[in-house]
């Protein structure tokens, strides 16, 4: 063996040995990169962002000009009405992203990988849900532009439009465990898809979202009125038009903190076990 071998294999030795090794991450700064991963995604796929900005954009136009004036008597005095049920609308159907990408990373083995990694095990799910958090605000925005660029005009101001997209993000987050769950217990991420768009058109079509439930029939009314997603409308519409109600505030930071309370632990038993 050459001189310059011994030296090269006790530079190695001493890198291996003698060198001290990096802190195990915390699980903010783990939960944090996990997130940057899950943006980073969107330089490469920005066609990942369809679903947060086409679409608001399409069912903003579609309802306002082609039921407004049926249903408000004027374009202009139903998007008082339908922009904040079109933000509650947008941000909730794009928590499915939750899932499908969860169980896209375990179709593809990376799940394995990050569970062998010597970090805080939850903290991938977490990174991606803080990531989520972002597609969700970028969802608001959209709509809340579109909204006052057509003639939406909130007496609220910008504090009210702020808590109101406030309110809406909280309830997303307690809304994306579900979908957490779906992603880790179906097989495909289309069945994913499926099954939570599914679940989310008659929630948000049956709710006050589009139409005032006093039209609606008796039956109907107490069903659409007793609808999570119809207290977050009412409340989100009330923040932003300067009549603030806390006790709708409050019914929804409740039915949050149940979901949450419900699913979020479901959730890590099912990331824990997953084979």
């Amino acid at each position: 063996m050459s001189v310059e071998s011994m030296q090269d294999q006790q530079k190695m030795r001493t890198a291996l040995v003698e060198q001290q090794r990096p802190s195990k991450p915390n699980g903010l700064s783990a939960s944090l990169t996990f997130a940057w991963r899950a943006l980073l995604k969107i330089k490469y796929l920005p066609e990942q962002l369809l679903d947060v900005t086409f679409f608001p954009v399409m069912f903003t136009l579609m309802f306002t000009y082609l039921f407004g004036g049926a249903l408000a008597g004027s374009t202009g005095a139903y998007l008082q009405f339908l922009i904040p049920g079109i933000l509650v609308q947008t941000v909730l159907f794009t928590t499915v992203y939750t899932g499908v990408a969860l169980n896209t990373d375990i179709s593809k083995g990376t799940f394995d990988r990050f569970r062998s990694l010597p970090i805080w095990s939850p903290s991938p799910l977490v990174g991606a849900l803080l990531a989520d958090a972002a597609r969700y605000m970028i969802a608001s925005i959209i709509v809340i532009a579109l909204g006052l660029i057509l003639g939406f005009r909130p007496h609220g101001g910008f504090v009210g439009i702020v808590i109101g997209i406030v309110l809406v993000l909280v309830f997303a987050f307690s809304i994306s465990w579900i979908f957490s769950v779906l992603g880790l217990i179906l097989r495909t991420s289309a069945a994913v898809m499926g099954i939570s768009m599914t679940f989310l058109f008659p929630v948000t079509f049956a709710s006050n979202i589009f139409v005032n439930p006093s039209t609606m029939p008796s039956w109907l009314r107490a069903v659409v009125n007793a609808n999570p997603v119809s207290l977050l409308t009412t409340a989100v519409r009330g923040l932003m038009q300067g009549h603030v109600n806390v006790a709708e505030i409050g019914w929804v930071l409740l039915s949050s903190a149940v979901l949450i309370l419900v699913f979020a632990p479901i959730t890590m038993y099912l990331y824990r076990n997953k084979h």
